[in-house]
């Protein structure tokens, strides 16, 4: 397992930073950056696609006050930031104009790490993901993407990782195909990988058959993202990014109902539960309010009834097959 030195298993994501879903002052995202710090945060990760680049500059200007040996750092590659710009529109319609290219290739993917290290002000870094190799991005042509990631990206960050310029590499997805694909692959070895949506408390089974039981065979990390589901479990309306369908919002209100019997606050409930997996370094929920920062790390230590997790099995809400956080 890798030492990411963090508090616990807690990280930040920053794709909020990117102006997800609304347009962020520029204070409050310097103020929840801090925030993460202060509580004790030493992980971070981010992306180009953030904003076209925007969480990426709010993330360095903050993290460049500190020592480079004192935090982790992870961004991903497959797209680089172009000066030409465009109309935006869907989850980063706010953030800034610039065109964003998907580019999986070797050569895509060293112009795509140049760029990140200047815009977080930093000279290395530590993981690095190859983005959304998925369905849910590319349609029927991801499995065209993915090849080209496997005879460009892949073994690019394989040199990388061989020379020591990263620590490891992976594949960063809201899917847990590319990641069990690229698991399966001869000439490639990833060693940690993020994945966002699939292991959380409403959404579990695929991952628990398929994904934890190779990553833990083969030695790969996890870092889960979207702990809350994209934000429907902690209180928002969002489900993997898109408004949260009602059959999702009557399972968390159902949740919700047991948590309040049992004296429980369901984000304290997801974030253990995301966590408790032997294969997960790290859990990386995301926000812009430097609150809710605090409220995360309480969550992670929280004191939860066994008898609340007993319920949730036996309602079929978590699948049998889950390490929980019980003590018996």
């Amino acid at each position: 397992m890798i030492d990411l030195k963090q508090e616990g298993k807690l990280g930040f994501g920053t794709a909020p930073l990117g102006n997800m879903y609304r347009d962020i002052p520029e204070e409050e995202a310097k103020a929840v950056v801090e925030a993460a710090w202060d509580n004790g945060i030493r992980y971070f990760d981010t992306a180009p696609l953030y904003g076209a680049g925007l969480a990426e500059l709010r993330l360095g200007k903050v993290l460049s006050k500190h020592k480079r040996d004192d935090y982790v750092l992870s961004t991903k590659v497959g797209r680089y930031i172009a000066e030409e710009t465009e109309e935006k529109e869907g989850l980063f319609q706010y953030g800034r104009p610039n065109k964003v290219i998907d580019d999986y290739s070797a050569e895509g993917t060293r112009r795509s790490i140049e760029q990140s290290l200047e815009r977080l002000q930093t000279d290395r870094l530590d993981f690095i993901y190859v983005h959304d190799i998925s369905p849910d991005f590319h349609g029927d042509e991801w499995v065209t993407r993915f090849d080209e990631a496997r005879n460009g990206a892949f073994p690019e960050l394989e040199r990388l990782r061989s020379e020591g310029v990263i620590k490891s590499w992976g594949i960063g997805v809201n899917r847990t195909e590319p990641i069990e694909l690229a698991l399966d692959l001869e000439n490639a070895n990833p060693d940690i990988s993020l994945q966002a949506t699939r292991y959380t408390l409403l959404d579990h089974e695929h991952a628990l058959q398929r994904l934890m039981p190779a990553a833990e065979e083969q030695g790969m990390n996890i870092v889960v993202g979207a702990p809350y589901g994209s934000g429907i479990i902690a209180g928002g309306t969002h489900y993997e990014y898109g408004k949260a369908p009602s059959e999702v919002t009557s399972r968390v209100d159902h949740m919700n109902e047991i948590a309040a019997r049992h004296g429980v606050d369901l984000i304290a409930a997801a974030l253990q539960f995301s966590a408790s997996h032997p294969a997960v370094a790290a859990v990386i929920p995301g926000t812009t309010r430097p609150e809710r920062i605090q409220e995360n790390k309480a969550a992670l230590h929280a004191n939860i009834p066994d008898a609340f997790w007993h319920e949730l099995r036996e309602q079929g809400i978590v699948s049998p097959e889950a390490p929980l956080p019980i003590s018996k």
